[in-house]
């Protein structure tokens, strides 16, 4: 845990954050949604990382193993996901020939 934050500190961040973001994604045009795909690909990656680098420690406990492993699945599946869907997408706008 964040050394000087309390888990109730830690929570309201937690529900912040997810607020915020569902109110900014929410609002996003549909013109903007392959740019917004690949940011949040680059934030499952980060995602990834993070949790690589928790799950490797060697003093982390079996809890925070298994959530650092299901946070690496969880991130990989939406990252190699929405790659495949902002592909998707961007083939509906090329040209027959290309």
């Amino acid at each position: 845990m964040i050394e000087g934050s309390s888990t109730t500190d830690l929570l309201f961040v937690f529900m912040l954050a997810a607020f915020l973001g569902f109110q900014l994604i929410k609002r996003v045009s549909p013109l903007l949604h392959s740019p917004l795909m690949s940011l949040t690909n680059a934030i499952a990656a980060v995602v990834v990382v993070g949790a690589i680098i928790i799950t490797s420690e060697g003093d982390a406990t079996p809890l925070a193993k298994t959530l650092g492993f299901l946070a690496v699945l969880a991130a990989t599946i939406n990252a190699v996901s929405g790659l495949l869907i902002t592909d998707r997408m961007l083939k509906m706008f090329r040209r027959k020939g290309e």
